[in-house]
């Protein structure tokens, strides 16, 4: 399974959001990556800030939208147990 935060620079909601995941990836082993919305929109690609930019921080858990505005732990633990 493979975990994508999607934030933005200045952030604060974003800076929680990562770590959390930074606790869980810690705890369960389980990395993820993070997109920055604004720099792919400035690098030619708009669709993921045209889609998510108004509700970050989103966590996506194999390409599907988790959660958004914070990662809800439990939920996430849950869907990445074996």
């Amino acid at each position: 399974m493979r975990i994508v935060l999607l934030s933005r620079r200045g952030c604060s909601a974003c800076a929680a959001a990562r770590a959390d995941l930074a606790r869980i990836r810690d705890e369960v082993g389980e990395g993820f990556d993070e997109v920055d919305v604004d720099e792919r929109a400035g690098a030619g690609d708009p669709e993921l800030r045209v889609e998510y930019g108004d509700r970050l921080p989103v966590v996506l858990l194999d390409g599907v939208e988790h959660s958004y505005w914070a990662v809800d732990d439990r939920r996430l633990r849950a869907d990445l147990a074996p």
